[in-house]
């Protein structure tokens, strides 16, 4: 299939990791940020073609993984209520709070949906008037287009029975969180090319400069990334730090300015907390003013609990998404740690990296 099979040649993958051999003279450690591009790698096992100076490690890529615990609890609080229609996208309900998850509510009796898109939502809500619809708004800057027009469509329909719960974060201040920290292992990026579709890639061309790191924006194809750890390791050999962009075929540099524009008329930048990593400041979206009325935990208020975010769990997420360690290094990685029951948001999504090394490793590990 043209642009799929293109991008999977599995000969093709063998020249750019020999390429990539040639080129490296030196070890280099460079993370992948998005958790598409990490599932990507682990089933593909790109990692394994690469020559042992190149360490690829995981970031904080996957914004479910990364919802605080305090505020999914409160979105259990909300869809646990009467009258509610909670929606949310399949990954969050079984993404652990403190004391249950989203399915568990749903269990319960509660009205829990999956939906594809926030403007499902819409309809419910038109469908349904005498229940309140909640929609879980959860994603980096590629969703938050969708959840921007759910709210901007709600608010010129005067559609008074729909509501959200905001957890988006943003790229580029977390890279400059885990640039700035001491502890910090990263030599180059491959940022993540649906983000960039949406943004561009001018944000980060001051980031490459600052603190002197390669940006590769990258697709999330075997070719792809090879492609771009090959451009990330000619920088980084040639001393050099720039952001450069491999996936053409999508992200062009300004990216999409009516997404863009979209996002400025609904949110404004907000500090995050992320789960694991603590608050970041500037690295969220939350509602203007101007929506206040689409904002559900103002709606529901004073359903504004407290969550530990950490606990005596055995659990390393937080280091996994900080790319610390790897999610083999868990004591509960495969024991008491399974997509079954998981103990940490990085085992629950599809784009969690322990849920991708459980998926297509852990036999191999158990070896």
């Amino acid at each position: 299939m043209k642009f799929v099979d293109e991008y999977r040649n599995a000969a093709l993958a063998k020249q750019y990791a020999r390429a990539i051999a040639k080129r490296v003279t030196q070890p280099w450690t460079i993370m992948e940020i998005c958790g598409g591009q990490t599932h990507s790698i682990v089933k593909y096992g790109i990692d394994e073609l690469l020559p042992p100076e190149i360490t690829l490690i995981h970031g904080p890529g996957c914004p479910v993984c990364v919802t605080p615990i305090r505020l999914i609890d409160q979105a259990i609080a909300i869809a646990a209520l009467p009258d509610v229609i909670f929606c949310s996208f399949g990954d969050m309900l079984r993404v652990p709070g403190t004391q249950k998850d989203l399915l568990t509510v749903k269990a319960a009796g509660g009205d829990v949906r999956i939906v594809y898109s926030p403007l499902d939502c819409l309809k419910l809500a038109q469908a349904n008037p005498d229940k309140q619809v909640v929609f879980f708004a959860v994603g980096f800057e590629t969703t938050a287009p969708a959840t921007a027009m759910a709210a901007y469509q709600a608010y010129q329909q005067e559609i008074e029975n729909f509501s959200m719960v905001v957890s988006h974060v943003l790229v580029p201040p977390a890279m400059e969180a885990l640039l700035s920290s001491p502890d910090c292992l990263v030599q180059g990026f491959l940022a993540a090319g649906h983000v960039c579709t949406v943004m561009g890639y001018a944000e980060y061309e001051p980031i490459a400069q600052k603190y002197q790191v390669p940006v590769i924006v990258t697709g999330f194809e075997p070719i792809d990334i090879l492609q771009g750890i090959y451009l990330c390791v000619k920088q980084l050999e040639a001393r050099q730090a720039f952001c450069e962009n491999q996936y053409t075929r999508s992200v062009q540099p300004k990216g999409n300015l009516t997404a863009q524009q979209l996002l400025q008329e609904v949110f404004e930048v907000v500090p995050r907390q992320w789960r694991g990593i603590g608050e970041i400041s500037g690295s969220g979206l939350g509602l203007r003013e101007k929506y206040a009325k689409i904002d559900a935990l103002k709606r529901f208020y004073p359903l504004n609990y407290s969550s530990p975010e950490s606990g005596c769990s055995p659990c390393i997420s937080g280091q996994i998404m900080l790319g610390h360690k790897k999610p083999h290094d868990c004591p509960a990685f495969g024991t008491l740690c399974k997509p079954e029951h998981p103990l940490g948001a990085p085992m629950v999504s599809s784009e969690g990296a322990c849920a991708a090394y459980y998926r297509y490793r852990s036999q191999l590990i158990a070896s």
